[in-house]
């Protein structure tokens, strides 16, 4: 199976186990009037006592945003360009001025994002592992604010594991092991696609996707932004 269906095919689970759920509505007129095609994934502030969490959360983001149709920067040369300009510190890229960024790299827009949790706590018999995260993404042009959202995902090893001192155990176990060795990467994934694909929460598809501009009506905006949008040509796919 090939990386954009494993990607789409999460995705449906995640529209499937939402779809009761109420989620508020967004304005995407800032969105579609800006029409980025690129986006610039900074490093990430680290509000959490894990100092790797960092480190293996760029290797979890990069994918499902191109895979929605943007071009991302790789990721390590970011983060060595960033080193050489000063900007090694995280919490000064993230107040530096968006438009300095933007025009650094040459890109559309910027994507600032905060670890809030990375922690697997551990009660009794159970250890539960949370996620959590903050995105924005600002003009790299204009500096304003043009999308944001945050995702949270939580897992409890051994929760359906029946009844009786054989659940018990094997929760236990499950418990210890996650304690030991907590795998945060999928959590990390799936918190991701439920920022950044969801209907309505996530972004618009992208530039580089074939559903590029048919999307309106699932991430509405003022007919204003569409209707200028939609004026634009579609850039070249063959250029970033």
């Amino acid at each position: 199976m090939s990386m954009a269906k494993k990607w789409l095919t999460a995705v449906a689970a995640l529209l499937l186990t939402t779809s009761c759920a109420q989620m508020p509505k967004k304005d995407y007129s800032a969105f579609y009037a800006e029409r980025p095609r690129s986006i610039l994934i900074v490093p990430v502030v680290n509000n959490t006592v894990d100092v790797d969490a960092p480190r293996y959360f760029l290797a979890t983001v990069t994918v499902p945003l191109a895979e929605r149709g943007y071009y991302t920067f790789p990721v390590n040369l970011v983060l060595g360009v960033m080193n050489e300009e000063g900007l090694s510190d995280a919490n000064l890229v993230h107040g530096a001025d968006p438009t300095v960024l933007g025009a650094m790299f040459g890109a559309d827009a910027i994507l600032y994002i905060s670890i809030e949790h990375w922690e697997t706590v551990y009660i009794v018999l159970s250890a539960t592992t949370t996620v959590s995260f903050k995105y924005v993404i600002k003009s790299g042009r204009t500096g304003e604010t043009l999308w944001q959202d945050q995702s949270t995902v939580q897992y409890t090893p051994g929760a359906n594991s029946g009844g009786g001192i054989a659940g018990l155990v094997a929760m236990a176990v499950a418990a210890a092991i996650q304690k030991v060795a907590p795998n945060y990467m999928p959590l990390a994934k799936q918190a991701n696609l439920q920022a950044l694909w969801l209907p309505g929460k996530g972004l618009p598809a992208g530039p580089y996707r074939g559903d590029y501009g048919s999307d309106a009506e699932v991430f509405p905006g003022s007919g204003a932004a569409i209707a200028a949008s939609a004026a634009r040509p579609v850039p070249d796919e063959t250029k970033p």
